[in-house]
């Protein structure tokens, strides 16, 4: 972690704000103290004060966030380093998470919402073993995510064996930032747009989520395909993770509601990548992909908040640089680099609860990334970043 710094000046030869609006050229930027406190063209004039750092050859954006990780876990695609990450012990994941962590600091990204695991490492991590380099990165942790006995989802949490499911949140919720729910199994990649029966039934799931919205703690739940979500978002859920073939009705009741959805569109992607030679699969899983990108542009049409979220720790999906492919996803889908980036910076710090976050504006945290290059080589050059300024420090 470099010097702080209580006032620097900056140059940029292009900003991206995070509020989605069209790129600034030739900016100057004032931050004191951690925060931004001028944000202006930049004088015709010389100035080159002890204090001013020269980036007219960098695109500047927001630090990013990812709302949607298991730290825990690699992108690995070794079948039998994938099965030893289940069941390893507290020491070993250590080093597995903060490994994670810097990898995604290394991409510009200072904060994280982790999904969960059934030991509750990230948890026990978050409470004791931050580094001096990790603290850059807010981290916020749902412990053991909660799901059906004999359903989708032993890997990342525990089965709700006794009581009811609000009980449960009450039991953990000294624990956790936020609460994971798994609502829905996975996608089927022999039957297109199959859909899973869901796990909770809606009184269950509703009292669930107003009891951890009574202590403060916003509710991510994972669903896809139609009933599923609906159910959710019945149940006044904060956010749905993944959200494949949940439909039209289920997206036009977010926009109206300003539910997030988390799309974790690269899953799939990544899956068909990692394949093999099981190619009905990889076809089915890139159709899941194409009709889960329609969902996406659909939603921006529609205004439904999105964030973006990788489920980095899913096979070939890596931390930190799963970031760029989810990007490029997002473009894909017919954002502007400048709307991924948004979603990727100050609707995903929105959904984390973090304010101060996610835009370079006046007032707001001084957390940046510079990249070299103008916008349009965004977000492939975020594999090279030049700068990470965090509050009043570079990294």
């Amino acid at each position: 972690m470099g010097e702080m710094c209580r006032e620097s000046l900056i140059r940029a030869g292009w900003m991206i704000d995070g509020t989605g609006a069209r790129t600034q050229e030739n900016v100057l930027i004032r931050i004191k103290e951690g925060l931004f406190q001028e944000i202006g063209p930049f004088p015709q004039d010389e100035m080159k004060p002890a204090n001013f750092l020269d980036l007219s050859d960098c695109t500047l954006v927001p630090a990013l966030a990812d709302a949607h990780v298991h730290l825990f876990m690699s992108g690995t695609s070794d079948q039998n380093r994938r099965k030893e990450q289940l069941d390893e012990s507290f020491r070993r994941a250590r080093e597995t998470i903060s490994r994670h962590l810097r990898q995604l600091i290394s991409h510009g990204v200072l904060a994280v919402r982790d999904g969960g695991d059934k030991n509750g490492y990230a948890a026990r991590y978050q409470n004791g073993f931050m580094g001096r380099e990790e603290s850059s990165i807010c981290l916020h942790v749902a412990g053991k995510a909660w799901h059906k006995p004999g359903r989708y989802g032993s890997f990342v949490g525990h089965a709700l064996k006794r009581g009811t499911l609000a009980a449960g949140i009450v039991r953990e919720a000294n624990d956790v930032d936020h609460v994971k729910i798994i609502q829905s199994g996975l996608n089927s990649l022999r039957h297109f747009g199959k859909e899973s029966r869901p796990q909770f039934q809606l009184k269950a799931l509703r009292e669930g989520v107003e009891t951890a919205s009574a202590m403060g703690l916003k509710t991510m739940v994972h669903a896809n395909g139609i009933l599923p979500v609906q159910m959710a978002l019945e149940a006044g859920c904060t956010s749905i993770e993944h959200g494949f073939f949940m439909g039209m009705k289920n997206l036009l009741h977010m926009a109206e509601r300003q539910v997030f959805w988390v799309p974790t569109a690269g899953t799939m992607q990544a899956f068909a990548e990692n394949a093999g030679e099981r190619e009905e699969e990889r076809i089915m899983a890139l159709r899941n992909l194409d009709h889960q990108l329609a969902q996406m542009g659909a939603a921006r049409r529609l205004g439904v908040p999105i964030a973006l979220g990788t489920d980095s720790g899913s096979l070939g999906v890596h931390h930190g640089r799963a970031v760029i492919e989810e990007l490029r996803l997002f473009v894909h889908a017919g954002f502007s680099v400048e709307e991924a980036i948004r979603c990727a910076s100050r609707n995903t710090m929105n959904l984390m609860g973090l304010h101060r976050k996610g835009l370079i504006k006046k007032g707001m945290t001084a957390d940046f990334i510079a990249v070299k290059g103008p916008p349009s080589a965004l977000p492939g050059s975020l594999k090279e970043i030049s700068h990470i300024y965090a509050g009043e420090h570079f990294l």
